[in-house]
């Protein structure tokens, strides 16, 4: 039988920073704003911060802490890291982190695939407080939650077996990457950068194409797989592509279907998000009945005038990103994106025609992303279950 315990038993949570660490303000320390943690549950990149300038109204952590953002939506999306691998012992990073120290009894890679998985980030969605856009994972939730704890070397042995299966799913996601971005090279070949515009196409605000916006449904979902699955921010990637690994599941009635469902051809247009993600756009086509949550919208366009394909690789591109970036209103680490917002958007916009050749020239590309989505989701379900498998106790 393998024992239960509380994060607390194990591992301080939020732990104070030393005066004696505190009082050295010329010290250099390692600086990690929310922005630099991915949602693959790494650091993607730390800056370098003088002690003094951080240690008020930042969040102290060592090297070996376990980082999870408290803040929705950086928890749905999976924003969490062990921190094994910083330049300087001590570190600083948003105030919308909990840290985790491991003590004695918990292997910290151990601890961090406890925590990194669905079945936490969904118990600590349902426990969040605070207003809607700003609710928050509160501390005595971290603290109190139950963990499985085996033998020391068994909780090695797991954090092993599940590293080996991420370093699958990671490797399946970078072909992914690799094999979309010869998406956006066909585009910058067809039509040019949309920054410069050099072939000199008409520029138009996306409102004069869009003709319908929806906003998600805000029911609250369930991971029971009852009724219709529903696609949420986290499962469109940063590529414009689709990873359905990750699903949760609401009832409509009939009523509600045509409103909350999408069919082929759908932007999907994630409206709030950390600012590096806040725009995450992906056309759906699947024929499968799939429903979209609250923080996405679903538009719909002019067909006779624009192609929904093209206004997907448009913000997808460079421009886009950054076109996106600067349009978004900040709020507290989040930014957001609305339909008002997204209508006025400026639009470079090539003749029907040449959209057309865009589609028939990355047909293949698609074809080739989907046999690699499909074989992600397979490494997917594969971590996934492994990680069940662990948060359930099971050895």
């Amino acid at each position: 039988m393998v024992e239960s315990v509380t994060i607390a038993d194990v591992a301080q949570v939020n732990p104070r920073c030393p005066r004696s660490i505190a009082s050295d303000t010329s010290r250099r320390v390692s600086f990690v704003p929310m922005a630099a943690v991915s949602e693959d549950g790494y650091i993607a990149e730390e800056q370098e911060r003088q002690l003094g300038d951080v240690v008020k109204g930042y969040t102290y952590f060592e090297r070996g802490d376990v980082l999870i953002a408290k803040i929705t939506p950086c928890v749905q999306n999976g924003k969490a890291a062990h921190a094994t691998e910083l330049k300087h012992d001590i570190g600083f990073g948003t105030t919308e982190f909990h840290v985790l120290r491991p003590g004695p009894r918990v292997d910290g890679r151990y601890l961090f695939y406890i925590i990194w998985n669905p079945a936490f980030r969904h118990l600590a969605e349902q426990n969040m407080t605070g207003s809607a856009g700003q609710k928050r994972v509160p501390a005595d939730f971290v603290k109190r939650f139950p963990i499985p704890l085996p033998p020391l070397p068994e909780q090695k042995r797991i954090a092993a077996i599940l590293d080996q299966a991420d370093g699958i799913r990671r490797k399946r996601s970078q072909m992914i990457d690799a094999t979309t971005s010869l998406v956006c090279a066909i585009f910058c070949d067809l039509f040019g950068d949309p920054g410069s515009n050099p072939k000199e196409w008409p520029i138009v605000c996306m409102g004069d194409v869009v003709v319908e916006s929806q906003y998600g449904t805000s029911s609250s979902l369930e991971v029971d797989q009852r009724g219709y699955p529903v696609l949420r921010m986290n499962n469109i990637t940063y590529g414009g592509e689709w990873d359905l690994a990750d699903l949760k599941w609401l009832d409509f009635t009939d009523d509600e279907l045509p409103k909350y469902t999408v069919r082929q051809g759908d932007l999907l247009f994630n409206r709030t998000n950390s600012p590096e993600l806040v725009g995450k756009t992906a056309i759906w086509s699947n024929d499968e009945v799939f429903a979209f949550a609250g923080y996405l919208i679903r538009f719909r366009f002019d067909h006779r005038r624009v192609l929904p394909e093209f206004i997907s690789a448009y913000l997808n591109s460079g421009f886009g990103k950054s076109l996106l970036f600067r349009s978004a209103v900040p709020s507290n680490n989040m930014s957001n994106i609305s339909a008002s917002t997204f209508r006025r958007l400026p639009l470079m916009l090539p003749c029907l025609r040449s959209q057309q050749e865009f589609v028939d020239s990355t047909q293949q590309v698609r074809a080739a992303v989907d046999r690699q989505r499909r074989a992600a989701t397979e490494s997917c379900s594969l971590y996934q279950s492994l990680a069940r498998q662990a948060f359930q106790g099971q050895r």
